[in-house]
């Protein structure tokens, strides 16, 4: 067999690493009752198309959502109500990027579509390296794009015009994961990588200026040895924080890449991170708080096994989750209880929950928005 049919073969098995990790792999556990302390109201709900087995994250721009399904439907909604809505031509495996001028969404055919945020019309393409399936970074003058195979391609946010190409040497496994970029300032970007790095990238020319270790490969075999970086990083005053599969949560000085702390805890859905903790859902389906200056465990809520989280969302007091379910768990900040709980249209919440002004939005894998306050 080539290298290239052995990475291929390798990236299908990852691929079905990747689509188990979303769902849960055993019975999920059930929900248990308990006495709200809080409300989740829906503000608005909306629909756009299915997502099928991609991840499609929706934007959000002050009060404007932006939103994308598989068949290559992208809208926008104001406050709730829908301003455009258009068929891109073509079906769409990742996005939403967008700012207050350009809204951008990505393909399997490795194309990248640009439109006015105003209007919706078409306003550039581009072409990286393969398929894409994170949401595109939109900064005021780059447009950064994480392709399949890890390369990172910027472009100018207002012609399309290529800026640079970032690659690097990745293990022969990995798992295809929908990992976006963080912009931690103007000029300086994170991404997260297979094999557990994690790299800051100067915006103007490309060029690391840090490169750091969320997680090390450890074990025998390829499939033990995978730890990738399969969600977003978060920057949070001076520290960035990330996860890895079978790795590690781990917080990084944000100026130098100096490790803070680190924790083994392997993570595919992802971590958010307030002034008090780290919030993480762990690969089975526990809802952990870290204490964010050293990493010392603060509480586990474990009633959630199995059931498929999302990223957790830290909302002031309370700390939101997703399902494979459809339900959104909101749990108290100080000791992870449940505090409410919410059905939505019944299917996978895999996207990463937003901030929605004082509250948050979901998309669904069937492909319900709702908008939701807390209180």
């Amino acid at each position: 067999m080539t290298r290239a049919a052995v990475r291929v073969a390798a990236v299908a098995l990852a691929s079905a690493l990747a689509a188990c990790s979303s769902a849960p792999k055993v019975k999920p556990a059930e929900l248990t009752t308990f006495t709200p302390s809080a409300e989740i109201t829906v503000q608005w709900q909306a629909h756009v198309g299915a997502a099928g087995e991609f991840t499609f994250v929706p934007a959000v721009v002050g009060s404007t959502v932006y939103a994308a399904d598989r068949s290559g439907t992208l809208l926008r909604l104001d406050d709730g109500k829908e301003t455009w809505r258009i068929d891109v031509g073509q079906p769409l495996s990742g996005g939403v990027g967008a700012n207050a001028k350009r809204v951008v969404v990505g393909t399997a055919k490795a194309e990248v579509l640009a439109f006015d945020a105003a209007t919706g019309k078409p306003a550039w393409r581009g072409r990286v390296s393969s398929e894409v399936l994170a949401p595109p970074l939109v900064g005021d003058d780059i447009v950064a794009v994480r392709s399949g195979d890890s390369h990172i391609t910027a472009f100018e946010a207002a012609d399309g015009k290529r800026r640079w190409v970032y690659q690097r040497t990745v293990p022969s496994l990995v798992l295809r994961s929908t990992v976006g970029l963080t912009l931690a300032s103007p000029r300086e970007l994170i991404a997260g990588f297979p094999g557990g790095k994690l790299v800051a990238i100067a915006a103007g020319n490309g060029a690391a200026t840090w490169e750091a270790n969320v997680a090390l490969p450890k074990g025998a075999t390829e499939l033990e040895r995978i730890a990738d970086v399969t969600s977003s990083p978060v920057v949070e005053g001076r520290a960035v924080c990330a996860a890895a599969y079978q790795g590690r949560v781990s917080c990084f000085d944000l100026a130098s890449g100096n490790a803070l702390w680190s924790r083994e805890i392997s993570s595919n859905a992802g971590l958010d991170v307030d002034g008090r903790h780290v919030y993480v859902a762990d690969d089975g389906g526990n809802v952990l708080a870290l204490d964010r200056s050293g990493g010392t465990s603060v509480w586990k809520q474990d009633k959630l096994s199995n059931r498929g989280l999302s990223r957790p969302l830290a909302l002031g007091n309370y700390v939101a989750v997703g399902d494979a379910q459809g339900y959104v768990h909101l749990l108290r900040r100080d000791d992870g209880a449940f505090a409410a709980r919410l059905a939505t249209d019944g299917s996978a919440i895999v996207a990463e929950p937003q901030r929605l002004g004082n509250g948050f939005l979901v998309q669904c894998r069937n492909g319900g928005l709702f908008a939701l306050a807390v209180h």
